[in-house]
């Protein structure tokens, strides 16, 4: 549909920031609400890890079939079914009685947000002129990251006065108010005919992305000797390879494996992958340290976060303008040499560390993680072509969206196996219940060992990340271009520009 002028286009804007913000508060906040739940729902490690990554999988899973969708039934129609699915899993998740209904809450949840990104993305170019277009992605990108200082220090608060269940709540009245905002100011796009969707893709890879994850989350509880382990695994493994048989073979191919030819993009998009993964692991074991070994309550934990966001959110602001002046190749490496030092710097946390050393280390974490994030995705999108670089922006997002989801997987069971291979029996289920059977007791020598089993669990998935980050930094100094680009006329703004994902 090509941009008509409409009066009520930045009235369509403030829709759209509302929709963003309602996916965006659930990065952060779940983290936040885990050491609750563990003990509420009494949930395992291994539980903790699928609230987690259910919702990531189902999202990056779905991202680039929600596309198709928004085109063939209208974006405007794909947006409102979206956020009324989101906002019901909101409610659903909120008052789930169990770990397994929870599980099942957030996955449809994260079908939700799947179908709102993409659609969300794909409206922009028909609402605005070129000239338009900057500001207009500017002000959705900059809602995006407005969600992630806000959603811990309103997660904390709801949760130092409320039950879990409230961090979910307060989805609704964003989802209500984006639903009429929508309804009211959003313009439908023209229906497009022609191209299906790929069911066998869609299947083959949601197939191998749940195999692949079950095995990697079951390391934890049962070692890689269990045919539970190695069984979905081999099997995830299995149902990828098909699909990327079928890929190659597919008249409309949910990926087009071609874009992976085009070198910049495959090492762009994959060193934005490793700095999900590494993010993603750190907010999952983060609030919990915060929680189970520093003592302190939900805000508490939220107010600790933020040096980490604040470093992100300095180290994004620098980026174009370093990338500029030094190039993309020591931009990006210098943005993983600061995010390895702050992960190795972390990895050094004892019994005797406290929050002066966390504050340091996150700081310096997220620096670096601003500096990298946006200097590789610029390299990944800018080396595509204007008639691909749509299809190569949802395979980017989705990529790395499944990057964070394998993080929280892989390192929750590095967690896990420290953790369980260093308590007694009845402390084994997590660091929370470990506490609790402590107290119960009376054993503070039991409470020790606990605190001490999860500082060293914590140890190793920082050094696990850091070391990670290390093959990043040198993958960048080799791979990304060492001078600084000249703008290319042939791109517009719009096609190089990235919200980030949630």
């Amino acid at each position: 549909m090509p941009y008509q002028p409409d009066s009520r286009r930045w009235l369509a804007l403030a829709a759209l920031v509302l929709t963003s913000l309602a996916v965006g508060f659930d990065v952060t906040i779940l983290n936040l609400a885990l050491p609750s739940m563990a003990e509420d729902l009494r949930a395992d490690n291994a539980q903790l890890q699928w609230f987690v990554t259910v919702y990531t999988l189902v999202f990056a899973a779905g991202m680039i079939p929600a596309g198709v969708l928004g085109d063939r039934f209208g974006r405007k129609r794909t947006l409102l079914v979206a956020l009324t699915i989101f906002g019901i899993s909101s409610l659903a998740a909120a008052y789930a009685p169990s770990t397994g209904i929870f599980i099942v809450a957030r996955a449809v949840l994260g079908l939700g947000a799947a179908l709102i990104m993409p659609t969300m993305l794909a409206l922009i170019p028909t609402m605005f002129t070129e000239k338009e277009r900057p500001k207009a992605i500017g002000t959705l990108a900059g809602a995006s990251m407005l969600a992630f200082p806000i959603g811990p220090i309103l997660g904390g608060w709801l949760l130092n006065h409320f039950w879990w269940g409230s961090v979910f709540l307060i989805n609704i009245p964003v989802v209500v108010l984006a639903f009429l905002a929508v309804a009211a100011w959003l313009l439908e796009s023209q229906r497009k005919r022609g191209r299906g969707v790929d069911a066998g893709g869609v299947v083959l890879s949601s197939v191998a992305l749940t195999a692949l994850t079950y095995g990697l989350i079951e390391i934890g509880e049962r070692g890689w000797a269990d045919v539970a382990v190695f069984g979905p695994i081999l099997g995830g493994i299995a149902a990828l390879a098909l699909f990327m048989v079928w890929e190659r073979r597919a008249s409309e191919p949910l990926v087009d494996l071609s874009l992976f030819i085009n070198a910049r993009f495959t090492v762009g998009t994959a060193l934005a992958t490793v700095v999900n993964f590494t993010m993603f692991g750190v907010l999952f074991v983060l609030p919990q340290y915060f929680q189970a070994n520093l003592g302190t309550d939900a805000m508490g934990s939220s107010l600790r976060l933020l040096p980490l966001i604040a470093g992100m959110l300095i180290g994004m602001s620098a980026a174009g303008r370093l990338s500029r002046m030094i190039g993309p190749k020591l931009a990006a490496g210098l943005g993983f040499v600061l995010l390895t030092g702050g992960l190795f710097w972390g990895a050094t946390t004892s019994m005797g560390g406290g929050t002066v050393l966390a504050a340091a280390w996150t700081a310096v974490y997220g620096l670096g993680l601003g500096c990298a994030l946006p200097t590789v995705m610029d390299a990944a999108l800018g080396a595509l072509s204007p008639g691909n670089a749509g299809v190569g922006a949802a395979v980017n997002q989705s990529i790395r969206t499944l990057g964070g989801s394998f993080g929280a997987a892989i390192l929750g069971s590095i967690l896990t196996s420290a953790y369980r291979a260093a308590v007694p029996q009845q402390a084994r289920e997590s660091v929370f219940a470990g506490l609790a059977a402590a107290r119960s007791a009376g054993s503070a020598t039991l409470e020790h060992t606990v605190r001490s089993a999860f500082v060293h669990g914590l140890d190793l998935v920082l050094a696990t990340s850091g070391g990670l980050g290390l093959l990043g930094a040198l993958v960048a100094l080799a791979w990304l271009p060492g001078a600084p680009e000249r703008p290319r006329p042939s791109t517009t703004p719009a096609q190089r520009v990235h919200v980030p994902d949630h």
